[in-house]
């Protein structure tokens, strides 16, 4: 039988990169619970609208927001409204808040930034959309699924477009000088 002790003293090994083994010292973050903060479904035409038969147009709008509760604690906000709408008038209205506490700790500004923009909307959006879905078939209409989105790839474009703006502001030209 293999000595117990062993487990416990190999794990300080006088590494100074051990050093101070249980110190919370490393980058961490992860959303710490979720939840619907806001949900609106109107059926405006109803019962009329189910008759229908003309295929609806969707408008879906999103937007990410965070705010930031403590030191360690961020509420990530990713608003949904999905509108469905024919030459007849609107159909339903669905509109959704939903929000995920982010914890992070240890990491730098510009990595929590990305976490609170990027990675916890990605992680969010598949449970807003079942909320979305179940709020929509609820309403009496076919569940929409929402195609999935790429919020690294959004949140990369507007730093881009950002930089761009903010390249193109201290490059203008003095008045009366050389283009």
């Amino acid at each position: 039988m293999a000595d117990e002790g062993d487990v416990l003293k190999n794990l300080d090994d006088g590494n100074a990169a051990n050093a101070g083994n249980g110190a919370d010292n490393q980058p961490v973050a992860g959303i710490v619970s979720q939840y619907v903060k806001d949900l609106s479904v109107e059926n405006p035409k109803a019962p009329e609208s189910f008759k229908w038969r003309q295929q609806p147009e969707m408008d879906v709008q999103f937007n990410i927001a965070a705010r930031q509760i403590s030191d360690e604690l961020s509420e990530v906000e990713l608003k949904v409204t999905a509108t469905s709408k024919t030459s007849e008038g609107t159909a339903y209205i669905v509109d959704l808040s939903y929000c995920g506490l982010v914890g992070m700790r240890n990491l730098p500004e510009e990595q929590q930034h990305a976490f609170l923009y990027a990675e916890a909307p990605r992680i969010l959006f598949p449970f807003a959309r079942r909320v979305i879905s179940d709020a929509v078939r609820d309403a009496g209409f076919t569940p929409l699924m929402l195609d999935p989105i790429d919020f690294n790839g959004l949140y990369v474009q507007q730093l881009q477009q950002k930089r761009a703006q903010e390249a193109a502001a201290g490059q203008a030209p003095a008045p009366g000088g050389e283009g």
